[in-house]
């Protein structure tokens, strides 16, 4: 039975950027909530190190670089001998996944995937060839086969959003009890946060906010420059937006123009910061999956929102919006300049972000309980695992493949 003390290792994808990414600040989560437990938490990755990188010696974790491909992990996790083993998206535990398992076989596999992969690809490819999105968009690339083979390898899979909950479980017919919904974990907003946000006469400009890595993110500011700012500009010619993200490359900064209120302000030191001082965050998503950190920000930071149905996309339940939704360049800048001029309609967006933070989003609510979850697989493993025989199929055929295939490239790298 686990008990406090015990030792988590999660395996990175990239090390966490909190302040650049909703991945980054997902992953920071789920590490406060097993240092709650007092669990001890080794984080690895085969990724660069950033310099925007989580800073790990004030979070009292351990921080291991390891190789891709190479046998040298075997004898790291054989030594370290975690109770259970985290893959940060489905990527790593198609490399990992087979070698924990050999190594670690009583150890609880979990699969954080960030967002459905194949979901936000199959949102896409429909965007781009303007037509609407349907289920078969799901298989038309290959990272459905890669991401569903690995939620059955594993124990254990966070989703993230009750849409791909659903998507999961009735579409690509996924068992319940390999699922486990987890949206963001975050403090509830109190009366003296409250107190201290600036008023809506203390605010100005427009925000957008968001990694231009991340394509939704680049093609929501496209659309702003394009067909969105100049009816806005319109309706309030002195109005200015400032588009921040990480990882700006000149095709971003070439769309700087002070001259119509366009300023492409690069990476924000303190995100919470820029957000908490502007009036209106705008996130024109036309494809993506997952929940979206920028609107989740927004609301932590009492700025109301303009954004699409997707980027509402399982964000708020039954709540009302933070803001405005709306689907087209037209209605979005019509609701832009309502919600910046109209005190009372933006005071609404605010009081229901503080809303829907406190209700679906409160760490003091789904802490304890995907703990408990945690338990509770952990300790009834060997019965959770008889039932999943797809899971240990598709393992078998992985330690098969994949294995011999990793030790032909590390043999290669050596010569």
């Amino acid at each position: 039975m686990m008990q406090k003390g015990e030792h988590v290792l999660i395996i990175g994808s990239v090390w966490p950027e909190p302040n650049s990414s909703a991945a980054g600040s997902r992953m920071m989560q789920l590490i406060e909530a097993f240092q709650e437990q007092k669990w001890k938490t080794t984080f690895c990755s085969a990724a660069s190190e950033s310099e925007h990188m989580f800073d790990w010696r004030n979070l009292g974790i351990n921080k291991v670089s390891i190789e891709l491909n190479n046998s040298s992990f075997d004898s790291f996790i054989e030594q370290l001998q975690p109770t259970m083993v985290v893959f940060d998206r489905f990527m790593t535990e198609e490399q990992f996944g087979w070698r924990v398992a050999e190594k670690c076989p009583s150890a609880l596999r979990i699969l954080d995937t960030v967002d459905l992969h194949c979901l936000r690809a199959g949102r896409q490819i429909a965007f781009y060839e303007n037509r609407k999105f349907s289920k078969e968009d799901l298989l038309l690339s290959d990272i459905a086969k890669r991401e569903i083979a690995s939620i059955f390898r594993c124990d254990l899979s966070l989703i993230i959003s009750e849409i791909e909950m659903d998507f999961l479980v009735g579409f690509f017919k996924i068992p319940n009890s390999l699922l486990y919904y987890l949206p963001f974990m975050l403090n509830e907003i109190d009366c003296k946060e409250l107190e201290i946000w600036p008023s809506f006469q203390d605010r100005n400009n427009f925000i957008s906010i968001g990694t231009f890595l991340h394509e939704p993110n680049w093609n929501a500011v496209c659309y702003l420059k394009e067909l969105i700012w100049p009816l806005i500009r319109k309706k309030l010619p002195q109005a200015e937006i400032h588009i921040y993200g990480a990882y700006a490359t000149q095709k971003v900064t070439e769309l700087h123009q002070p001259k119509t209120g366009f300023y492409i302000m690069g990476r924000a030191e303190d995100a919470k910061e820029v957000v908490r001082k502007a009036k209106v965050c705008l996130a024109p998503l036309r494809f993506g999956a997952g929940l979206k950190g920028k609107l989740v920000e927004a609301m932590q930071c009492g700025t109301p929102s303009v954004t699409t149905g997707i980027g509402a996309d399982a964000m708020h339940g039954k709540l009302d919006w933070s803001g405005t939704v709306a689907n087209n360049a037209e209605e979005i800048a019509l609701a832009a300049v309502e919600l910046y001029t109209n005190e009372v309609a933006w005071r609404k967006g605010q009081k229901n972000g503080v809303e829907i933070i406190n209700t679906i989003y409160s760490k003091k609510k789904l802490s304890p309980k995907f703990i408990e979850q945690l338990l509770d697989v952990q300790n009834n493993i060997e019965k959770h695992r008889a039932v999943n025989f797809i899971g240990a199929m598709l393992m078998h055929h992985t330690a098969a493949s994949t294995k011999y295939m990793s030790r032909w490239i590390e043999l290669k790298n050596k010569n």
